[in-house]
């Protein structure tokens, strides 16, 4: 398997620092408002990623955080009159049901920061006491000229970024390319005691001290959007290479932007989305099906338009399993037969072209290609005459690829349907017993109102739901 790593710009084959094992930390969102499509994206990706890897056999530590103090969060809660920890709390619970909505799997920990100050203040002390931070009027600074290798991840060097950054000059720095780790106490925000008195964590030190606690020193993967790659992933490199002595990330992914009708996401374009907005008009698996579309380093433009063409394709694949279930449960013929088997065998070239597809930088894009493949070939092949054995199987393939995706296609039409369906199907087929075809048509056409259409068959009623 090969991942490209954004630190070397090039596809390396993956080998992780354990075997069998991958840990893996993930920058989680800011919880001063309702997620974003952009928030999604990352949160679909790596979750796939993970997926993957758990298909492969890897046992997957995945870690991914809430900040929870953050000068937004401090901003909302002021304009609220309310406090930090409320609206911190309140979004968190938000973000955790549209995550779940997506079909996120929960991570193997989801810290917050405030709930991590402990770890936060020893990884300053520590870059303290190997001269790569230092104090000034109770700000804790990290000096980024104490470490060579700065700016190896976004390619850019400190001459440059010195220059950029004379413009806000910061008399408490040694240098103007230093960044703060705490952050003084200021009249109305949240505190901390620390050593250098009472204050707050700065950005970029939390996920440090964060993916040390529950990965270690030096880890697998550590993934976000391309936005986080400079200054926050560079930073985090910084202090934690510094801070533990040893390199921080073996693979850097990073996913690319989500665009708007072709413009960047902004509030002050107009053309900014939170996923309940979205929701009023596509359902979440649309939205994570959406997003797995392209590939996750490729930007993605987001409209109304593609997301009803990725409706449409979702339904291709919900309604080919839909009749191959149908089939299953109603089919005369059990016993296999040879022409069958030799159709198995040539669906399994679909699996290999998926996985060779995934193996190769996860490309989500080329796989659901291939799941489109596969479901045309069960439209020919699957039929009312097949088997029940070459029926499941092929049913159970398309599923399996699918769930590798987190790909959500279809819900029990048992279990969704109502009994009032069920009881309007029900008086339909006894009307048309009593050759009351008027009252058969009446109840069709109230079914049809309620979006459910009907499917006479000769082994029995079908119904599906309609837009």
């Amino acid at each position: 398997m090969k991942i490209f790593n954004s630190i070397t710009r090039k596809k390396e084959d993956f080998v992780t620092v354990e075997e069998n094992k991958v840990s893996m930390y993930v920058c989680g969102a800011t919880v001063y408002d309702y997620i974003h499509i952009g928030n999604a994206r990352p949160y679909v990706i790596f979750d796939t990623v993970r997926r993957y890897l758990e298909y492969k056999g890897y046992d997957v530590n995945y870690v991914q955080n809430f900040t929870d103090v953050d000068d937004k969060i401090i901003n909302r809660a002021i304009s609220e009159n309310t406090t930090m920890n409320l609206v911190s709390e309140k979004y968190i619970d938000e973000a955790t049901k549209d995550i779940e909505l997506l079909n996120i799997k929960k991570p193997t920990h989801a810290p917050k920061v405030t709930e991590e100050i402990p770890e936060i203040i020893e990884m300053i002390e520590g870059l303290i006491d190997k001269d790569h931070a230092y104090t000034k009027n109770g700000d804790v600074y990290f000096h980024t000229r104490s470490f060579e290798g700065y700016g190896k991840l976004s390619k850019r060097n400190l001459e440059d970024l010195e220059m950029g950054s004379r413009v806000d000059i910061n008399l408490n720095k040694k240098d103007p390319t230093d960044f703060v780790l705490w952050k003084a106490r200021k009249e109305g925000e949240p505190f901390w005691d620390s050593p250098w008195g009472e204050g707050r964590p700065g950005w970029h030190i939390e996920c440090s001290a964060m993916a040390k606690k529950y990965l270690g020193d030096t880890i697998d993967i550590h993934a976000g959007g391309e936005d986080l790659i400079f200054p926050h992933h560079e930073n985090e490199i910084a202090q934690s290479e510094c801070a533990n002595g040893r390199p921080f990330a073996k693979y850097w992914l990073h996913n690319g932007f989500i665009n708007i009708d072709n413009e960047k996401m902004s509030k002050s374009k107009g053309n900014f989305f939170t996923l309940r907005d979205i929701a009023n008009e596509f359902s979440y698996e649309v939205v994570r099906f959406f997003i797995l579309t392209a590939h996750y380093r490729s930007p993605i433009n987001f409209s109304s338009e593609l997301l009803k063409s990725a409706e449409t394709s979702l339904e291709r694949i919900s309604t080919c399993l839909g009749n191959i279930k149908f089939i299953i449960e109603n089919c005369t013929s059990k016993n296999i037969t040879d022409s069958e088997r030799d159709k198995i065998e040539e669906s399994k070239r679909f699996r290999l072209e998926f996985i060779a597809s995934m193996d190769d930088d996860f490309n989500t894009a080329d796989a659901i290609s291939l799941i489109f493949e596969l479901v045309r070939f069960a439209n020919t092949n699957t039929t009312h005459d097949s088997s029940k054995e070459f029926a499941t199987q092929i049913y159970t393939e398309i599923n399996d690829l699918c769930n590798i995706l987190g790909i959500v296609t279809t819900r029990d039409k048992e279990e969704d349907a109502s009994e009032e369906i069920e009881r309007l199907i029900e008086e339909r087929q006894q009307a048309k017993k009593n050759k009351d075809f008027k009252e058969a048509d009446k109840i069709r056409d109230t079914l049809l109102e309620m979006g459910i259409m009907l499917e006479d068959t000769r082994q029995g009623v079908r119904w599906s739901r309609v837009k």
